[in-house]
Formats: structure tokens, sequence, C-alpha cells
């Protein structure tokens, strides 16, 4: 991989790591459109730039974890399901699903088609407006939710937000809720990933991580303010069809 490839690379992850539009299936389908080769250290780049955008997290959404201990409980709560889903299957994920391109299309298009549906359907007025609304249970509840997005291409943050808008929260706070909860769950994933790949790492791969890393930053940033002041009159319909759209895309260059 090139230094150039990863700063691209980079800029796809901030873009699309919060956006309902699964950045792990447009890093592999942006790598497979730029011949970069399916290997194991490629996966952990991949997994590894996550770091750019917890760190963007961290800055816009940090200062809520700081407001009352119930948020941070709530977030931990949130996290357990994936933890130890994600636990059991690492290992089968990184070694299949994430070489399966025809797996990740059709998932990043079927998705596109669940959001589209959803939006239009939902006609439930939300009753949760608050993170501080939000109970245990239905916390774990979200939990399970993102724990499907474990399968390359579903995407975390549209799992979430389909899951607490089913369970009868606002757009708004089931958006912040998620980026809450990318907090634990790529620390976990980008530090596991990392300790079991550390000893095939070379100093390149290390600058391209870091490369990658400090793209993923700045435009994650920038995305995650501007899904903020988007959701407040904004359905994620056009995220749907942006998955669709790169999807068949894909399609039709490999």
């Amino acid at each position: 991989m090139t230094l150039f490839s990863a700063a691209l690379l980079g800029i796809i992850e901030g873009v699309t790591e919060f956006l309902p539009v699964s950045s792990t299936a447009h890093l592999i389908l942006a790598e497979k459109i730029m011949n970069i080769p399916v290997t194991p250290n490629v996966g952990t780049f991949d997994i590894a730039i996550q770091l750019g955008a917890i760190a963007a997290v961290a800055v816009v959404s940090g200062r809520s974890l700081k407001k009352s201990w119930r948020f941070f409980w709530l977030t931990v709560a949130a996290f357990i399901p994936t933890g130890v889903i994600g636990f059991l299957l690492h290992g089968y994920v990184k070694t299949y699903l994430l070489a399966d391109v025809t797996l990740i299309l059709w998932t990043l298009s079927l998705g596109g088609i669940v959001l589209i549906l959803f939006e239009m359907l939902l006609k439930r007025t939300p009753r949760l407006t608050r993170i501080d609304d939000f109970s245990f249970p239905l916390a774990v509840t979200i939990g399970f939710f993102q724990a499907i997005a474990i399968i390359p291409g579903i995407s975390r943050s549209a799992a979430t937000i389909i899951g607490g808008m089913m369970l009868g929260t606002d757009r708004r706070s089931i958006v912040e809720f998620s980026f809450l909860l990318a907090i634990p769950t790529m620390i976990a994933a980008t530090g596991y990933d990392l300790y079991k790949s550390a000893a095939f790492i070379s100093s390149q791969d290390m600058l391209a991580i870091l490369i990658g890393f400090c793209f993923a930053f700045v435009t994650a940033y920038i995305s995650l303010k501007w899904l903020l002041h988007f959701v407040k009159t904004h359905t994620f319909i056009p995220f749907g069809i942006e998955r669709i759209a790169a999807a068949a895309l894909v399609w039709m260059l490999v």
C-alpha cells in the first residue's frame, strides 16, 4: 500500500465511519478498485485507522460522558453484546467475511433498501428525546442491534440508529448515542486486532496506519459536525440511496 493510498483510505474512513453507509464496506470496495491485495495487514490497517475516527468522536462527543456517570454506564451496557460477540467471531470475520466482496456488495445494497423502507414506513412519534431518558435494558438492546454490524457492509451506525428509532428514540438522540457507543466498540476492536497482529506489522505498515489515522481524524471530525446538523431536518433516505449506488457502481467496475 502506498502512502497516497493510505491517505485516501483515511479520508474514506473518516467520512463514512459515523454515517449509516458502512465504512468497512467503502474501505474494502475502494481497495478493490485500487487493486490493493486483500492481506491480513491490510485488514489490520482498515481496523486501526478507526482510531482516528475515535479521536474525533472523543473531541466532539466526549464531553457527554463527563456529564454524568449514567451516560458512561449506559454506553458500557450497550457495548457488552458487541464486545462478547465480536470477541467470539473476530477470527472468522477477519479471515472470511472481510475478504468476501460479493457478500459486502449484497449487504451494502440490501442495507440501503432497508434504510429507505424504514424511513418511509416508520410513523411512530418518538417518546425518548434525550439520552438521559434511555433505560439500561434499552441500551443493551441497542447493543444487540449494533452487534449485527459485525457482518461487513451492515454499518454499525445504521444498525444502532434503526434499532434505537424502532425502540422509540428520536433521530438526534440515537445518533448522539451511536457516537458515544463507537468509543468503547472501536477501541476494543482496534486494540484486540493490533494485539493479535502486532508481530506481523512492519514499520511501513505503521507509517501507513499513522497517515490513515491523521486523515481519518480530520475528516471524521468534519463528518460528525455535519451529521449532527443534517439530522435536525433530514431523514436517512439519502444514505440508503448512496449505499445502493455505491454497490451498483462497484458491481459494474469489478
